[in-house]
């Protein structure tokens, strides 16, 4: 599209990105005549592309673009016009919250980057600036083309979708926004890759409480501190082990500290711990006085 001004005056580069202060080049921010002249070319390039596209009235204008969060791409020619430039065509796009239905059917609440609206002129179509913009926006943005939603797309959009990016399977939606079938998985699949997992075995208890049980065992005396493979049968009687389902901090052992200090009334008369103490101290003395020591 050729306009009445200097193209190259207004938009430095090739392609260049536009917000809500349509500002393209330090010299368009320092002069307000420019920017005048930039909202110009936004509203004629809107009124060309709502008449490609059949629709009633433009999606894409200077005053729009000022009240929204969007960013568009626009593509010059800077050598056509004598000089001049003209513009080759622009790509708009935003972030939408959408309720969207998978592949199943189900309800999903998501908010995408949207291809809101898209225009090359019609005398220079087919010469590859369409790729060339639509690329430039993917790069800028890191994104897949399949990760995106296409608000309304006309035929010619999905014929070139299609052809370039192999997007052909849409899933119907209730509104007017497109998605392929590939836009569920993919974004399912990077949801799941940052879900960490916990390096190392699951332990069945912290590491303070093993602790505890080690300081535990130290306290008490022999044969409760470590009781051997000859004494474990009769130790078992009295406490039951920690395991993994259980708190360690239960484990208590069945006499005190005051049963090997003389008080015998903490003692249980009938405790089998006693009990083997008994028969070895009657077996020591009967040996003494048969004089096998």
């Amino acid at each position: 599209m050729e306009f009445p001004f200097d193209i190259n005056q207004l938009f430095s580069e090739r392609i260049s990105i536009l917000d809500q202060n349509l500002v393209a080049s330090r010299q368009s921010k320092e002069k307000p005549d420019l920017r005048v002249k930039i909202a110009t070319v936004l509203d004629e390039l809107g009124e060309a592309s709502a008449k490609a596209q059949d629709l009633p009235a433009p999606i894409t204008s200077a005053s729009k673009l000022q009240f929204q969060k969007h960013q568009l791409y626009l593509m010059k020619d800077g050598e056509s016009s004598r000089g001049r430039g003209v513009v080759v065509g622009f790509l708009k796009v935003g972030y939408k919250k959408l309720f969207l239905l998978d592949r199943n059917g189900v309800h999903i609440e998501v908010e995408p980057l949207c291809v809101l609206d898209f225009y090359i002129a019609e005398n220079l179509q087919r010469h590859g600036y369409g790729l060339e913009l639509f690329n430039f926006m993917l790069q800028h943005q890191n994104v897949e083309p399949v990760l995106l939603a296409y608000d309304r797309p006309s035929t010619k959009l999905l014929a070139f979708l299609a052809k370039h990016y192999n997007l052909r399977q849409s899933v119907p939606q209730v509104n007017n926004f497109v998605a392929f079938e590939d836009f569920f998985y993919k974004r399912a699949v990077s949801q799941l890759r940052r879900v960490k997992k916990p390096d190392g075995e699951i332990k069945p208890y912290s590491l303070m409480e093993r602790e505890a049980v080690r300081q535990e065992q130290r306290t008490l005396p022999w044969p409760f501190a470590a009781p051997q493979s000859p004494h474990r049968s009769v130790s078992s009687q009295c406490s039951q082990s920690p395991s993994a389902g259980s708190s360690p901090r239960r484990v208590l052992p069945c006499v005190t500290h005051p049963a090997f200090a003389g008080d015998s009334r903490e003692q249980s008369p009938h405790s089998p711990l006693m009990d083997c103490c008994r028969t070895r101290r009657s077996n020591s003395l009967s040996r003494s006085q048969l004089g096998f020591n």
